[in-house]
């Protein structure tokens, strides 16, 4: 029997989902202040006019959802995907009030895109936007890398039992220090030390490439945000092929790999554990599927010729594939070319290293490399109970931190969730289809927005239809949370309606 949520349920729902958007809207004095300081007027109003309705709505929810009670479980979950919509809709504004969105709809696109570090984006003319609006964009990605409820838990939670069912609702699970709130501030003192260090050696280098001083900082610390975070959005409509620079191409594949990174490895690095690298069944797992694909694509690119030496074939190779298996949606190539010169292999090998993504707990999207990790632990180890003794007693492990031993309720839980990817993807691709975009295309950009990718092969732009605009939503919206706070959202829906 289903039981209808009670008041005090939607109570404890509101006021916390408000603590959350009360974060989004203190994010937003950062772009503002920025828009101030470069007298962007028009975008300070924005900003201003953004960041009230935040707090309307915040601090609105917690006067009419007054209680003591404490988040349980399903609480939790609806907490974490709920938020992220309101967060979304209230995010949108900046976007729509700019004048470069052609819709609400495309504004909302670019916001989730943002928070869940996908990448794809509907806005136009970006060469020619505000400073206080491209900060916006970025923050968005940085931010929604670690997480929007991270962030409310850094500053404005305590530590209460009902903190660790929102973390887990947005897709964590990876406890770095005993206090949940603890971690959220460890994952903050991580990224934030990267912070320093990424913008200052990218800004270096667009010093040495000839920025001036300014500009150089502002595109440094833009383009760390995107890559640290998988995030992918860039300060120049021809992402990081604009800077054509090999030494900021390897400073920026640095970071995202890094970026790519469960917080639990740079925890454990960052206390000591170095050897966890070589060890942990992720980042074995990343090198593998890396190098297989890279190895597809560049003998598909040097059979077509399409690069003039193997210095560039690899380049290009090399950073679009890491790029995609990252699920950070940089690209030094345009997007057409995906389609015009790397031919159908190359899409195909770009497609599944988007699909298997990075590591799980990290900024990055897709099935993740633990799961590629536990599939083939179980599968050699069927293979092993096949050809071993009746009554032999056959386990295996794989090294996550610590090593862990497979059992059915694992297993099941990996191919669930791996199910769900698949089936994901296999319906975008297949919308996309039915609207009229070639069947690979259309596999190759549901599968960036659905693994939170972004990388594009042209499908993505504000001309296409409303539909794909809605589902790609959706599809970043359920793969940043690997569905199960999505799905207990809609539960709560159900059991409102049908509930007793």
């Amino acid at each position: 029997m289903l039981l209808r949520p009670r008041l005090d349920d939607h109570r404890v729902i509101g006021k916390y989902t408000g603590k959350i958007i009360i974060g989004v809207g203190l994010l937003m004095v950062i772009p503002l202040v920025t828009s101030i300081i470069f007298g962007e007027w028009d975008t300070v109003l924005d900003f201003v006019i953004s960041i009230a309705l935040c707090m309307i709505f915040g601090f609105g929810t917690q006067i009419l959802c007054r209680t003591d009670r404490d988040l349980n479980w399903s609480h939790g979950l609806v907490v974490a995907s709920g938020s992220w919509v309101v967060a979304t809709i209230l995010g949108a504004m900046p976007h729509w009030l700019s004048g470069h969105e052609g819709s609400y709809l495309d504004a909302m696109f670019d916001v989730m895109s943002g928070y869940t570090t996908t990448g794809l984006y509907l806005l136009q003319d970006l060469d020619h936007i505000a400073h206080g609006l491209n900060m916006w964009r970025h923050l968005l990605t940085y931010a929604g890398g670690q997480g929007i409820v991270v962030i409310a838990l850094t500053f404005l939670f305590k530590g209460t039992a009902g903190a660790y069912k929102l973390y887990v609702g947005e897709g964590k699970d990876e406890r770095l220090l005993p206090n949940v709130v603890h971690t959220a501030r460890a994952i903050w003192l991580v990224s934030l030390t990267w912070l320093v260090i990424g913008t200052a050696l990218l800004a270096i280098t667009g010093m040495a490439l000839g920025q001036e001083p300014v500009r150089a900082l502002l595109h440094g610390l833009w383009v760390f945000m995107g890559a640290w975070s998988t995030g992918g959005f860039a300060p120049q409509s021809y992402n990081t092929l604009w800077y054509h620079s090999l030494s900021y191409e390897v400073v920026s594949i640095v970071i995202f790999i890094a970026g790519s990174f469960n917080f639990a490895l740079h925890w454990a690095v960052w206390t000591g554990k170095r050897k966890e690298i070589l060890k942990n069944v992720e980042t074995v797992s990343f090198a593998i599927t890396l190098s297989l694909t890279v190895l597809i694509a560049t003998f598909a690119l040097a059979k077509a010729g399409v690069y003039p030496d193997a210095m560039s074939l690899f380049r290009k190779a090399f950073y679009q594939l890491a790029s995609g298996h990252t699920t950070t949606g940089f690209s030094t190539i345009y997007a057409r070319a995906f389609v015009t010169q790397w031919g159908p292999i190359g899409l195909v090998a770009t497609t599944i290293a988007m699909a298997i993504g990075a590591s799980a707990c990290s900024t990055g999207g897709g099935i993740k490399g633990i799961r590629m990790g536990v599939m083939f632990k179980a599968f050699i180890q069927d293979i092993r109970k096949a050809v071993s003794p009746e009554r032999a007693i056959v386990s295996a492990k794989f090294h996550h931190v610590r090593d862990v031993f497979l059992d059915d309720g694992l297993v099941r839980t990996t191919m669930t969730i791996t199910i769900a990817y698949l089936s994901l993807y296999g319906l975008t691709a297949i919308v996309g289809t039915l609207c009229g975009y070639d069947f690979l295309q259309s596999a190759f950009e549901g599968v960036s927005a659905a693994s939170n990718t972004g990388l594009s092969c042209g499908v993505t732009s504000p001309t296409m239809p409303d539909v794909m605009k809605a589902l790609y939503i959706a599809a970043m919206w359920l793969g940043r949370l690997e569905f199960m706070s999505v799905f207990a959202l809609g539960g709560y829906f159900v059991t409102m309606v049908r509930g007793r």
